[in-house]
């Protein structure tokens, strides 16, 4: 009866790994062309910081889709705490006035 279960379980593994070198072999990479960005953040004081810490990550245009606000600097401040509290990104204290500053007088 063990043997009989041993010899089983070693089938059933056995064309478990067949059945997943079967799949790995018909799964064929995937290929794609991202397209070249069109969209520019708009000229303003310390663009440059904008562009060094956050084109990183997304486009212009995710900025420019932004609803309209009533308190820029409270919002863009937010959002910027945002990026680097909950997604990480790298900025430099002295970065993040430049940034909030450029984002509340720009959009």
């Amino acid at each position: 009866m063990i043997m009989r279960r041993v010899f089983l379980l070693t089938t059933a593994f056995v064309a478990g790994l067949g059945w997943l070198a079967t799949c790995s072999a018909i799964a064929a990479p995937v290929n794609y062309q991202v397209p070249k960005e069109t969209a520019a953040f708009k000229p303003g004081p310390n663009l440059d910081v904008v562009q060094k810490n956050c084109s990183a990550c997304h486009s212009a245009d995710y900025v420019s889709t932004q609803p309209p606000m009533k308190n820029k600097q409270q919002f863009w401040q937010a959002e910027v705490t945002k990026m680097i509290k909950v997604y990480g990104a790298q900025i430099d204290d002295a970065d993040v006035g430049k940034i909030v500053d450029y984002l509340a007088t720009t959009y």
